[in-house]
Formats: C-alpha cells, sequence, structure tokens
C-alpha cells in the first residue's frame, strides 16, 4: 500500500513538473521568426530543432493566409496545425485537415467592403476554408504599391499552383456570395489608420480589426476576422488539443494582432522590435530583434538551458 501510494506520488509530481516546463511553442512570423528579409536565419532554424528534439512542439501562428504560411510549416516539418489568418483557421499542413474554421459572416463582410470602397481601399478575400486558401481581388489602384507587391510575392512563392491561388475576379461584391475566411485592406500607415477609423465607426463590433503597423517601411495592414476569434483563441484551441495549459506554453511576437496570444501563453515574449505597446507591458519578457535572433535567444533562455 505504502508503495502504490509512493508511486502515486512520483506520477502526481512528474505530471506537476510537466505542467510546469513549457511544451508548446507559438512564433508570429513577420516581424518575429523571420528577418526583415522575411528569411529564416540558421539559428533561428537550429533552436527549433533543438526544441523539437526536447519533445516540445512548435506552432506557427499568423496572421498570413494560410497557403502562405504553409510552405514553411512544411520546410521545418511541424506535426501542430498552422494557425493562420490571425485565428480564423486552423489546420493540419500536411494533410489540409481543417482543425477549427470560424469564418467572418456575410453581411458583415459585404458592409466590410463597402466601407473599404468608399474610402478608396483594394479588398483582399480570403476563401476555401476547405483546401489551401484561395486568395481573391479585382483591382489594385495605382498608388497601393504595397498591395501590388504583396500579390506578386503571393503568385512566386506559390509557384505553379499560383493560378489557383491568387484569383482575379471582376466584382469582389459580385463575387462575394458566401462567407468568406477573412478580409484585408494594405496600404501606407496613414491611410490604413484612416480606414480603421472608419470601419470601427461604420461596421463597428459584428467584426474584429486586426490592425498591424510598420512605420519604418510606412505599410500598414487590416485583417477583418470574426470578432470571437484572435491568435489567442487559436492557440488555446491548439493548447487543448495537446491537453496544456496556458502555463506549458511560450508565444513569442511583435505587433499588436499578437497581444492575445502573448496574454493567453504563460510565458509571453515581445522582440526587441517590436511596437510600443508590447514592449511597455510588464507581463512580457523581452528578446532581441527579429534581426538578431531574437526567437533563437528566447528559445535558448527558457527551454534549452532548462536542467
Amino acid at each position: 500500500m505504502r508503495r502504490a501510494v509512493s508511486e502515486f506520488s512520483r506520477v502526481r509530481r512528474f505530471r506537476q513538473i510537466l505542467s510546469m516546463s513549457i511544451r508548446l511553442i507559438a512564433l508570429d512570423l513577420d516581424g518575429t521568426l523571420l528577418n526583415s528579409r522575411g528569411h529564416l536565419s540558421d539559428r533561428n532554424r537550429q533552436a527549433i530543432a533543438a526544441a523539437r528534439a526536447r519533445d516540445v512542439r512548435v506552432a506557427l501562428v499568423t496572421g498570413r493566409r494560410f497557403r502562405d504560411a504553409r510552405p514553411l510549416a512544411l520546410e521545418l516539418g511541424l506535426d501542430v496545425p498552422v494557425i493562420a489568418h490571425n485565428g480564423a483557421l486552423t489546420k493540419h499542413a500536411r494533410t489540409l485537415e481543417t482543425v477549427a474554421a470560424i469564418l467572418l459572416p456575410l453581411a458583415a463582410a459585404r458592409e466590410v467592403v463597402r466601407v473599404g470602397r468608399a474610402h478608396g481601399a483594394d479588398p483582399l478575400v480570403s476563401v476555401d476554408p476547405e483546401g489551401a486558401g484561395v486568395l481573391v481581388y479585382d483591382h489594385v489602384s495605382e498608388e497601393n504599391r504595397p498591395l501590388a507587391e504583396y500579390i506578386k510575392w503571393a503568385r512566386r512563392i506559390h509557384g505553379d499552383e499560383a493560378e489557383q491561388a491568387v484569383v482575379r475576379v471582376e466584382s469582389v461584391e459580385q463575387y462575394l456570395d458566401h462567407a468568406p475566411v477573412h478580409i484585408s485592406f494594405s496600404g501606407t500607415t496613414a491611410n490604413t489608420e484612416k480606414l480603421v477609423a472608419a470601419l470601427e465607426r461604420e461596421v463597428g463590433a459584428s467584426v474584429k480589426l486586426m490592425t498591424t503597423l510598420y512605420p519604418r517601411v510606412n505599410f500598414g495592414l487590416i485583417d477583418i476576422i470574426h470578432p470571437a476569434v484572435s491568435k489567442g483563441t487559436g492557440l488555446a484551441a491548439v493548447a487543448e488539443e495537446y491537453g496544456l495549459t496556458p502555463e506549458a506554453v511560450m508565444a513569442v511576437g511583435d505587433n499588436h494582432n499578437d497581444v492575445e496570444m502573448l496574454r493567453y501563453a504563460g510565458t509571453g515574449v515581445v522582440m526587441a522590435n517590436a511596437e510600443p505597446l508590447l514592449l511597455g507591458d510588464p507581463q512580457f519578457h523581452l528578446t532581441a530583434a527579429n534581426d538578431e535572433d531574437g526567437v533563437a535567444l528566447a528559445i535558448e533562455r527558457f527551454i534549452l538551458r532548462e536542467g
């Protein structure tokens, strides 16, 4: 009997130790895992491999479309679902199995497009939650170089699949007869801030606006998703799938759309190049910038140096 009690105590202690250790790393991509040129450094790659060798799972949590994030997940051999579209869509990279999809209501989506048009913005609509994803657009204004560059980049990274990945239609309004995954607008920082104010005023709580600003390059991005989702809700769903508590999760990010996942995680880490809102939060730990292998340094500090 005493031996059985002792064995029970040992197992319980082991489980407690596990629950206190980081078992899942959630990594934002742009401005975090990837450097300012959009590349993954060797040191970051090696740190991820070392963490996985210790049975720590690694998830990509991104505002990018699933199809855009999928190549990196496949390259790294990650077996955790990719949390894409700011948490609106979570899918397995290899099998395309959809774990969770919370779509933007159609009526709200149409209203978002209307407001965007009224303010001279060009909408990008993400659809096809069952497959790899399709990006739909109908027009790019001459002055909207960031959008033109994004579409060019999206076509380039998908190679032979470009025609299926990025589709130009005659009219987004006519095309939009079903609920999309999300809608986005991009442009200069100033124009982005003006459009955010208009959408908040005219569309309100029927949607959630996820704004990402990069003042250093004068670029802004607005992702419009279902009001109930965020990177935090997507991360919580993945953690629950693997039976992990928030204390067992480390999240690393740099921008406004990372706040919910950083606050969900027991260990929230912000990059030195993060927005002031994140840098000023005492709840978060600080690591180096994305051009200085900040992700690798965080992994080394909180995981590889354990014990």
